[in-house]
């Protein structure tokens, strides 16, 4: 499998994309999280230590390879053809939890005319994990819609939406539902999270009904995944108590039935 995790900043997007990749990896299966986000956090929440996740160099900013990959003898001239495939093994972390977590960086839009070093070697390599490696890759994408015009999630067969109740987040993860249909992606489904009561319950499952967007499941308020990120601790240390992440493995599990 490969999914892209998406939606307006702040709704839970990498508490999903974290427990998915955990559950995947638990599961047996071999498992690439990819941070694609301009503020990566993916590292926390897979339980890496803080001092390791703050000596992590994104792909994007890391000049040395980029340098390696794409140099030419012209100046301002970059190679288009190379391998990625090393990269992946030489910049990849292990988490805690059995991921391999790659903090990949940001692409820049596809229409901006960039043909530079780090846009030509970020490309190749989404392209590398979602076409050629046999394994679930899990994309934290970066928040909002801007992304789907980047081709970050190219090759993807699944896209997850992560909205909470409030009207913006709701309108957003119809933008970004509109957009991945129309870029050809297979499986697209809304995950409500944070859901408090009945009434937000009714307004997220009142909103996707209306507008044609597939609902996934919800996932509840949970005091233990906001006060293991106001410490700096992986959710997935609670997984046993916290209602939050078990709801997020039921949507892996959900996802897997789906998939055979």
């Amino acid at each position: 499998m490969k999914i892209a995790v998406s939606g307006k900043g702040g709704v839970g997007k990498t508490l999903v994309s974290g427990t998915l990749a955990s559950y995947f990896a638990k599961k047996g299966f071999k498992v690439m999280a990819i941070d694609a986000d301009p503020s990566p956090n993916l590292a926390l929440t897979l339980g890496i230590p803080v001092e390791e996740a703050n000596r992590i160099v994104p792909i994007s900013e890391n000049s040395e390879l980029l340098d390696a990959k794409t140099r030419t003898d012209y100046p301002g001239v970059y190679k288009l053809s190379f391998t990625v495939d090393d990269i992946v093994e030489e910049n990849g972390m292990e988490s805690p939890y059995g991921v391999n977590l790659l903090v990949m960086g940001t692409v820049k839009s596809a229409g901006s005319g960039c043909a530079c070093a780090p846009n030509a070697v970020v490309r190749e390599l989404l392209r590398h994990l979602m076409v050629e490696r046999n394994e679930v890759v899990v994309v934290d994408m970066e928040a909002g819609v801007e992304h789907m015009g980047r081709g970050t999630a190219s090759h993807v067969d699944t896209m997850i939406i992560v909205a909470d109740s409030s009207r913006k987040s709701l309108e957003i993860a119809k933008k970004i539902n509109g957009m991945a249909n129309e870029a050809g992606i297979k499986n697209v489904f809304v995950v409500g999270n944070r859901v408090r009561d009945s009434e937000e319950k009714e307004l997220i499952t009142n909103f996707t009904e209306k507008n044609g967007l597939q609902l996934l499941a919800l996932i509840p308020y949970d005091d233990t995944v906001i006060k293991a990120d106001r410490v700096g601790e992986a959710p997935l240390k609670y997984a046993e108590t916290s209602e939050g992440v078990k709801a997020i493995q039921g949507i892996a599990e959900r996802l897997l039935q789906n998939k055979n």
